[in-house]
């Protein structure tokens, strides 16, 4: 295979206008499988969940699942798509292990939502319009584990191993139109999408959306054209990018490699390529012809799906507040920056500090604890804000025990610290640990005493007028007593005992 260089992003862009198209694949959070009643409980031993349906058995007939459609609605609605008064599933044939059907019950051309649109913001600010073209529903296949091989594909593999739990799992794939328009900045147009379509997903409740976990995953088609030409280049189609980071460094990479071929006078295949995490690079997968035939034809053994419009009506008036207009409403309320609810944003924090501020702290202290401490501690051990160990209702009462000056900053930290450690609650950590803020009197006024007597230089200064020096004395009183006193009342302690004005 030849190796050619990639062209410098700048240069990539001076000469060519990025098209994209993003495919996103959402699996629904059902209790049972699209067309059975299966489980779709994660984590099972393999080939446990499985039917004749599902196996694809002779005589075997699927049922709709009637939450799959719903959810399906649900999600056309929230993009603004126009809702199909009938449709119907169709066959996709093609052969593949993982698929025990040999074919897969799709949607073609009668998808169940089409024709709608999703406002992304960009980190600047600026609302970028994503054109929808269809969210249609569809089945999962089964997973292959492919054993043997140095890289887990199965090009050098021994054997291959299958499990068609999987297999059946409701989807919604959901398609947009062209992208055109974003420039240099289409890498940051593909992530934004797609991180507001998972909290749109996650806000309708239909699915966690988890990436990580496969419950999202996105398909980035990309092509080059020269500017000024209208007509589309051959695209490639990056296939199954599992975090919004990856999607933004696929469709980068794309953009360089396909500039470095057309620069060299070469020509881009239509193909499907493996994304790779650990530099950001793709591979050629298959090569994906247009004329490619899944011989589609209409499902004979499912009627076709007409949602009643009382229905869909229903389903709109029960859509939740949108994230989008969630967050300005939030950033109003919160008096946030731009930059910072951005921030929040990236961190999958906004749920936490809401239910936080839920639970009685101010959101200036929800949002402190959640996007300093916890974030810190998410990143030192590469866990989501939400996989900590700690409760908005803790945090809650972390920031109660400094309002009220049982608690100050540092020992607060310690306190957390206790609660992630599976220590208990904050007030079983503060107990188990002696935290507590030092505030009574009789043993401030020993410690300064003992700060005073301990430190005359120092005190002289004060005494003569450079007040700042108290600050040393203080630092004195809070080692000498674990961080635990009061340090504004110790203030004004030394300065008493100095007969100095604060």
């Amino acid at each position: 295979m030849t190796v050619i260089d990639l062209e410098s992003y700048e240069d990539a862009l001076a000469t060519y206008d990025p098209v994209m198209g993003l495919e996103v694949h959402v699996e629904l959070g059902t209790k049972t499988k699209m067309f059975c009643g299966c489980s779709t409980e994660l984590k099972q031993d393999a080939n446990s969940q499985t039917c004749p349906v599902c196996l694809g058995l002779p005589g075997a007939l699927p049922v709709v699942n009637e939450i799959g459609v719903e959810s399906a609605i649900k999600i056309g609605l929230a993009l603004n798509c126009e809702i199909a008064e009938w449709c119907r599933f169709a066959r996709k044939n093609y052969f593949y292990p993982d698929m025990p059907k040999n074919f897969q019950t799709s949607q073609y051309d009668e998808p169940i939502a089409f024709d709608g649109y999703l406002d992304v913001q960009l980190e600047d600010g600026e609302i970028f319009r994503v054109q929808i073209e269809r969210a249609h529903m569809e089945e999962d296949t089964g997973k292959s584990t492919h054993v043997g091989g140095a890289t887990g594909r199965i090009h050098g593999a021994s054997h291959s191993l299958l499990d068609y739990n999987r297999a059946g799992i409701p989807l919604i794939e959901i398609v947009t139109k062209p992208i055109e328009g974003a420039g240099a900045r289409a890498p940051e147009v593909a992530k934004a999408y797609v991180a507001e379509l998972r909290e749109l997903i996650k806000a309708l409740g239909v699915s966690e959306a988890r990436m990580e976990m496969g419950q999202m995953r996105c398909d980035v088609n990309l092509s080059l054209r020269p500017h000024g030409r209208e007509a589309f280049g051959t695209r490639s189609e990056t296939k199954n990018v599992n975090s919004l980071r990856s999607v933004e460094r696929a469709a980068r990479f794309e953009i360089q490699r396909h500039a470095a071929v057309l620069n060299s006078g070469g020509t881009i295949v239509q193909e499907t390529r493996h994304f790779h995490e650990e530099d950001g690079s793709t591979t050629a997968g298959r090569i994906k012809d247009n004329a490619e035939d899944y011989r589609y034809f209409p499902e004979p053994d499912l009627v076709p799906v007409a949602p009643a419009r009382t229905w869909v009506e229903e389903l709109r008036g029960g859509l939740p507040e949108l994230p989008r207009l969630r967050r300005a409403r939030l950033k109003e309320e919160w008096g946030a920056s731009e930059h910072d609810m951005q921030s929040i944003l990236n961190a999958g924090a906004v749920d936490l500090i809401v239910a936080t501020t839920e639970a009685g702290a101010p959101s200036d202290q929800a949002r402190k604890w959640w996007m300093g401490e916890l974030a810190r501690n998410a990143n030192e051990t590469g866990r989501g804000l939400d996989e900590l160990p700690v409760t908005p209702v803790q945090v809650a009462r972390v920031a109660e025990l400094v309002a009220s000056g049982d608690l100050n900053d540092k020992l607060a930290r310690q306190v957390l610290e206790g609660v992630l450690a599976g220590e208990g609650d904050p007030d079983t950590v503060v107990e188990k640990r002696g935290l507590k803020v030092v505030s009574d009197e009789g043993a401030l006024s020993t410690a300064v005493d003992e700060a005073i007597a301990g430190n005359a230089a120092i005190a002289d200064k004060i005494r003569g007028g450079k007040v700042a020096a108290a600050g040393a004395l203080v630092g004195a009183v809070m080692k000498a007593t674990r961080g635990q006193a009061d340090a504004a009342r110790v203030r004004e302690l030394i300065l008493e005992k100095l007969g100095v004005e604060g």
